[in-house]
């Protein structure tokens, strides 16, 4: 059955997140999403309050967008009968969006439109409209359809992309080099407690791993369609890889002492990609990217290469 969910910037939605703050009107809230519609009185009957705090409560929710209400017919006369209209309320605390300078370049690909692969079960891919191929066949991956991913999983091997080298093209001289995407493991079904080593390389040269603490289904991503399963896999944590002079980094923290120098991008028109999980990592627990119209962030992956002014 698909779900309702609202999702809530708590800087710009601050009216309907006040509408929450109160224990009285967040069980009003549960006990409509459990039972379905009810009446003031019932309401006040089950949760023991008095039919005025109650009914004061509703107003503030209905205000609020959270609750509905329909006159519906009584014994006597008509009654008003509360629903809530959803199932999850998800707050997200936006990250700010780097900003680019003039000179610098940037770069989305596709989630589908990988140049190269190599995977093993259980794994597959889908578009925010459905399955594409066959569940748990490799060969599914060199399904032309790919190319409409947003959504790819598997348990080993890799993916490679092929992004164009503009800095060359143009002539400009690289700073840093960095890729950002959303990842989580990869299990069937899903699981927190789930660690696995994705390592990213660069034409060639490993840059090092990070360890994803699990595949997440606690809550529907904000962007995963209500057709998938909240028993699959529902987002990632969005991560960057930074490649400068100064070695490698993940979300800032440095991983290896593999630096710019290392990668030759002044030697290749393109910057090829590998996305690989192991066999023989530590923890060969799968991965699972999302692109948009998947997961918690609405983006492909994303190269971006800082230049000299």
């Amino acid at each position: 059955m698909s779900q309702n969910f609202l999702v809530l910037d708590p800087q710009q939605d601050y009216d309907v997140v006040r509408g929450l703050a109160s224990a009285a009107r967040v069980s009003i809230l549960k006990l409509l999403t459990d039972r379905g519609g009810m009446n003031v009185n019932e309401i006040a009957k089950v949760l023991e309050l008095p039919q005025s705090s109650v009914s004061s409560n509703i107003q503030i929710l209905e205000d609020a967008g959270l609750i509905r209400s329909e006159t519906q017919r009584a014994k006597k006369g008509s009654q008003k009968i509360c629903f809530a209209r959803y199932d999850e309320i998800l707050l997200i605390f936006k990250k700010e969006q780097k900003t680019l300078n003039a000179n610098d370049i940037q770069v989305s690909m596709p989630l589908g439109l990988y140049t190269n692969c190599s995977v093993t079960a259980p794994c597959g891919i889908c578009s925010p409209e459905g399955i594409i191929g066959y569940l748990d066949v490799p060969d599914t991956f060199l399904d032309p359809d790919r190319m409409k991913a947003a959504l790819l999983w598997f348990t080993s091997g890799f993916v490679e992309y092929q992004f164009p080298n503009n800095a060359k093209l143009n002539g400009s001289e690289i700073e840093s080099v960095e890729f950002s995407m959303e990842l989580s493991s990869e299990v069937p079904g899903t699981h927190a407690d789930w660690p696995s080593d994705i390592t990213l390389s660069v034409n060639g040269t490993e840059l090092g791993s990070w360890t994803s603490p699990g595949d997440f289904g606690d809550k529907r991503g904000v962007y995963t369609p209500a057709w998938w399963k909240l028993a699959g896999s529902q987002y990632g944590m969005l991560k960057s890889w930074t490649v400068s002079n100064e070695g490698t980094f993940v979300d800032g923290v440095k991983i290896s002492n593999v630096n710019l120098s290392q990668l030759e991008l002044e030697a290749h028109r393109s910057i090829r990609l590998r996305i690989e999980v192991k066999p023989d990592a530590r923890y060969p627990g799968g991965v699972n990217i999302f692109g948009r119209g998947f997961g918690n962030y609405n983006q492909d992956i994303v190269l971006r290469l800082r230049t000299k002014r």
